[in-house]
């Protein structure tokens, strides 16, 4: 049994340029996302203590942890259908080139 390890090699370097890449801009995009989003909220915070506008922040709450369970429910409720094509995925793409991306996509996530 003949491995070729210039295949391997390639799989191993694109898989973990391209999770580097990936995790690197996830991170930078979800920090912008959520300076954002706190800008926000608390310009809504002012404006409320100025008398400007009047904000049900019961309602905010509700809506904002409607949409977490939501989204929990979502990434949790995976069937086994899901893992047998991933499984199916992680045959057909490599080993090499899932695993390396998955490291190099934690790597380039810690970095951002």
């Amino acid at each position: 049994m003949s491995v070729d390890l210039t295949s391997i090699a390639a799989s191993v370097g694109v898989g973990g340029v391209a999770g580097f890449v990936i995790g690197y801009a996830i991170k930078k995009i979800l920090k912008i996302v959520l300076v954002i989003v706190g800008l926000f909220l608390a310009a809504l915070a002012y404006l409320a203590s100025q008398g400007v506008i009047s904000v049900n922040w019961d309602k905010i709450n509700s809506a904002s942890t409607s949409a977490l369970v939501g989204i929990q429910n979502a990434t949790m409720g995976a069937t086994p259908e899901a893992a047998n094509q991933v499984m199916m995925a992680l045959a057909n793409i490599g080993i090499p080139l899932t695993g390396s991306f998955a490291a190099a996509f934690a790597l380039g996530f810690m970095k951002g």
